[in-house]
């Protein structure tokens, strides 16, 4: 419900963060249906490749694809805020280019939607940050904390309850607090915001999977070994971890 409600914000930067296969690509296309369905605005999806086709609802919709249409995300980016849409989706932001043009487009009027292969919203908010030069991190926190509104990063677990898989996600909403701690460089204080900011959407990883784990959707052992606090799991296991993942 939170990542639906994504695809109704003005302008801003959301982020859809994990490691490859978690599906950032089916999340990203489910909240690009959303404000196709429900908007009438010009969305432009740059992607390499093409992976989701999404006919013209409400909304006029543009692809991109990067090695046909475009040399480089960077440069359908640029080539993108020429044509004015007003909703920009970012297949994938791999470089300093291409993340100082999403922040800027952001700041600029856009809504953009783009992924990173960061793990948690913690090390999004990092490695954004550390990609520029360290003489230019002040200015870009600043901007990073003027531009964000969520990031939800995503941890596929195989289900043991039916066939198939399920998404763990971590949500960070930027509120006040949050965008505060950007600009300070205090970004390991974000997980207590997140602990504490569930009235406004958000969640950590561990809760969500905390909350399959007790759904009887995943394996104990999955649960342990995508977790951040280890402690909180171990009454779930059915014997000892007998690897290192509790050093």
């Amino acid at each position: 419900a939170v990542v639906g409600r994504l695809a109704h914000l003005p302008k801003g930067m959301v982020l859809v963060t994990g490691p490859t296969g978690s599906g950032k690509s089916t999340t990203l296309a489910a909240i690009v249906d959303e404000a196709n369905k429900n908007r009438k605005d010009h969305i432009l999806t740059i992607e390499d490749p093409i992976e989701f086709v999404h006919k013209s609802q409400k909304c006029i919709v543009n692809h991109r694809e990067v090695g046909s249409h475009t040399k480089s995300f960077s440069a359908a980016l640029r080539g993108a805020l020429r044509e004015d849409p007003d909703i920009i989706m970012v297949g994938e932001m791999r470089d300093l280019e291409t993340i100082a043009l999403a922040m800027e487009a952001a700041m600029t009027g856009h809504l953009v939607f783009g992924t990173l292969h960061t793990i948690n919203a913690m090390k999004t908010v990092d490695r954004i940050i550390e990609i520029f030069p360290a003489n230019q991190q002040g200015q870009v926190r600043s901007t990073l904390a003027d531009s964000l509104k969520a990031v939800v990063s995503q941890t596929l677990f195989k289900r043991v309850d039916i066939k198939g898989r399920c998404a763990a996600l971590e949500i960070l909403i930027a509120t006040p607090a949050v965008r505060n701690l950007i600009r300070e460089g205090k970004t390991f204080q974000i997980l207590s915001s997140m602990q504490t900011g569930k009235k406004f959407g958000m969640q950590t990883l561990d809760d969500a999977i905390l909350y399959l784990l007790e759904k009887k959707m995943i394996d104990p052992n999955d649960a342990y070994s995508n977790c951040v606090e280890k402690a909180k799991f171990l009454k779930y296991l059915k014997k000892a971890p007998s690897d290192f993942t509790e050093v």
